[in-house]
């Protein structure tokens, strides 16, 4: 049958998150349906006296098919019991909640409105009073902010050959009309206001393409690879007069990242050629310099000069005396991370962190400018780190055996964070100073985003370590069975994560690529290793597989496994493998190089690298793993393509890709699927609809999930058939509707 073990005892009573089971105790396992029905949160905003905050919780819908998003609102000292839901109108986003700056209403985007798509501006009382329409534009708002001086809501808005920005007086916020503030020949792209609120900064172009644009309109709608495009500048416009002025004019290069130091003397951005060939939508970055603007006296200054490496942008200390950015070490290509710092008035940058293995970036800054925090990987955990800006020393303030992320409000000078481990998923939590940073007991939680994980049976999750081949030690994540036993072998199923320039962390592990928790409740153990390339150890173990990419990063995976195995915890006959992207590249690697696993479940993997290259949108990169391009290192790319190999495979082989993938399109997908159909491997074939590179729909999130379960039940445990459709719909029935709590602990 195909609800066999874990889904026939647990499918009425949990695969919907159904109360009907309420008289019953006993835990039971994660299913499909519980990973993509999981709720998130995010976008929390702290009110200015620091009393309250805002946030946003994603909400799954079934019968729809895709998130909503609804605002709630908590107590900083009450916390997640406060928590109060404060939007909820079903199958409409409510989202990127904003204070005032007095604290007396919030603003928010919404297409709440019937039949409506676009975003509008919405207002509404703490005290929960019915939310107020502020804006109806066509093309809806994209952004919006309140002015420093808490007089102005500005927001951009139109469609997006015409956005232009706009104002609401606060103080008749209720009954204001919108005041348009900007007439640009051109559509207003980012924007921001300066500390004192007389102006606005903004990046536009000089002038639209008209001619493309009625083009369009006119049915001639192919897409020009490649097309030029007008550069941006940066300008400002007075808020009083409308007075707008260009700070910049140089028309080979495009003007992003803008960033504005506290006092209003400074402007940071960073320029990138306008060269509509070097340009792609991924790679641009690398391209990019930063410069420094005076608004006093209009000079310009180039603070970088640096081909193929992206800095940050600029981040300004608290008394706006010194600047301070990240790039690769010595501004060279996929070197880690240092934090550069320099006064704003001139004179020598400075690197900071010369001794830290790791990537140092620019979190926060202390109030006194004397120090720079930033979040970082520590082998499968994340932590928190303090760079002193006088010594450039790093300090590891944290040590949890979770993913941790602090951050700063810089309106009320509050701290919080988002932290999860294995059997917590991703909450907020305030946290009442620096000092009290690794004082898990002082911290508050603000957010319950999915209480009823406590009612799940969890497999124990814990690192593992083992020696590679070369004789360097490699880290992983192993999660075990529900109720194991240690003097049991299990079948195993290696996870291996993208990237490949990523690590697994002890997080709460419940996404369609890596769902280790519901093969615990089937009995499995799982492997997520952090194999050679991989982040968080260090420079030399994450570049190491430069100039041969596949191998000791295999090696790594197989010993893993060898170790588990001579543990005692592994069943060698019952093995698998699978991965998305980077884990989908090295799922085809073994699949090439070895017959020791039953079945292979590969997700937008690579298997020709010559013809990968121009297919993809990344090409810099490949050319640091692969020593440059095809066209001159033809010999290198093709030995390490897994279909140079492929004679070799004799596994069962499920293949994954979502139609329009631009990182892992899916003619690579398809050469596998070929090579194998003509060799006879047993191999079966899944294309998702849409042009990302992952899947972004929760139903065909459960199939991937279902089919590749079964994919390993049938050829690594020898169990069943694998995909009965009909049994596949029944999981989510048209009319059925979720009724899980929400993140305040309330119900829908």
């Amino acid at each position: 049958m195909f609800l066999r073990g874990l889904f026939r005892a647990a499918l009425l009573c949990t695969l919907f998150l159904f109360p009907l089971c309420s008289g019953r105790t006993e835990k039971r396992p994660l299913t499909f349906v519980d990973i993509v029905s999981f709720r998130s949160v995010s976008a929390l905003d702290i009110s200015p006296d620091g009393k309250s905050a805002i946030f946003e919780t994603l909400v799954p819908d079934w019968k729809l098919g895709k998130l909503y998003a609804d605002v709630h609102h908590v107590s900083m000292e009450g916390g997640s019991k406060t928590a109060r839901q404060m939007t909820n109108t079903r199958a409409a986003d409510e989202k990127k909640p904003l204070w005032s700056r007095d604290g007396s209403f919030f603003v928010f985007l919404s297409n709440r409105e019937p039949a409506s798509t676009e975003l509008q501006l919405f207002m509404m009382r703490p005290s929960g009073s019915e939310p107020w329409r502020l804006t109806n534009h066509k093309g809806g708002v994209q952004s919006f902010a309140f002015s420093p001086d808490g007089a102005w809501l500005a927001y951009s808005a139109g469609l997006s050959d015409e956005r232009q920005i706009y104002l609401l007086k606060v103080s008749e916020i209720e009954q204001a009309k919108p005041i348009q503030l900007t007439k640009h020949g051109a559509p207003v792209e980012a924007w921001q206001f300066a500390p004192r609120a007389s102006r606005i900064y903004f990046t536009a172009a000089v002038s639209a393409d008209a001619g493309n644009r009625d083009r369009i309109m006119r049915g001639f709608t192919a897409k020009l690879r490649n097309q030029e495009t007008p550069p941006l500048m940066l300008w400002s416009v007075e808020i009083e007069n409308r007075q707008v002025r260009q700070w910049t004019v140089e028309t080979k290069r495009t003007v992003s990242e803008i960033s504005i130091s506290r006092d209003g003397r400074w402007i940071g951005f960073r320029q990138t050629p306008n060269d509509r060939y070097q340009r792609t939508v991924t790679e641009d970055d690398i391209y990019a310099d930063l410069y420094l603007l005076s608004t006093e006296t209009g000079k310009i200054e180039r603070l970088t000069e640096n081909r193929e490496i992206s800095e940050s942008r600029i981040s300004f200390s608290p008394d706006s005396k010194m600047l301070a950015f990240s790039a690769p070490e010595d501004f060279q290509f996929f070197r880690r991370q240092r934090v550069y710092v320099r006064s704003v008035a001139g004179g020598p940058v400075r690197k900071l962190g010369n001794a830290f293995d790791g990537d140092a970036d620019i979190a926060f800054w202390s109030p006194d400018a004397r120090t720079i925090y930033f979040n970082e990987g520590v082998g499968a955990t994340q932590q928190l780190f303090a760079l002193s800006v006088a010594s450039g020393d790093v300090e590891q303030l944290t040590r949890y055996q979770g993913v941790l992320n602090v951050f700063r409000d810089d309106d009320s000078g509050k701290l919080f964070a988002t932290y999860q481990d294995p059997h917590s998923p991703l909450n907020y939590y305030a946290i009442p100073s620096i000092g009290d940073i690794s004082q898990r007991a002082a911290w508050k939680q603000l957010t319950d985003s999915n209480p009823q994980v406590r009612d799940l049976a969890l497999g124990k999750v814990e690192t593992v370590k083992w020696n590679s081949t070369d004789g360097r030690e490699v880290e992983g994540v192993v999660v075990l069975p529900v109720n194991y036993v240690k003097s049991q072998r299990y079948p195993l199923v290696v996870q291996l994560h993208g990237g490949p320039a990523a690590a697994t962390e002890m997080n709460f592990n419940a996404t369609y690529s890596n769902y280790s928790q519901v093969y615990a409740g089937a009995g499995y153990v799982c492997l997520l290793p952090n194999y050679r390339g991989s982040t968080n150890y260090g420079e030399a173990f994450r570049t190491q597989i430069a100039g041969n990419y596949f191998q000791q990063g295999y090696e790594d995976i197989v010993s893993g496994v060898d170790h588990l195995v001579a543990k005692g915890v592994v069943d060698p006959e019952r093995m698998g493998v699978m991965g998305w992207s980077a884990g989908g590249h090295w799922s085809n690697w073994i699949l090439t190089h070895t017959t020791r696993f039953k079945a292979i479940s590969s997700g937008a993997g690579a298997m020709n690298w010559i013809s990968m290259y121009a297919q993809n949108d990344i090409q810099r990169l490949r050319e640091h793993y692969f020593g440059g391009v095809p066209y001159e290192r033809f010999e290198d790319y093709w030995n390490v393509s897994p279909l140079k190999y492929i004679r070799n495979a004799k596994t069962p082989t499920l293949i994954h890709v979502v139609d329009g993938d631009p990182r892992v399109p899916r003619p690579q997908s398809e050469e596998l699927h070929m090579a194998l159909r003509k060799l006879g491997v047993p191999t079966e074939f899944l294309v998702y609809p849409g042009t990302t590179h992952g899947i972004t729909d929760m139903r065909n999130q459960v199939l991937k999930m279902v089919a590749e379960f079964r994919w390993m039940e049938k050829w690594v445990r020898g169990q069943g058939e694998w995909l009965n459709w009909k049994e596949l719909l029944a999981l989510i029935p048209e009319d059925r509707k979720q009724t899980v709590a929400s993140a305040s602990g309330g119900s829908r």
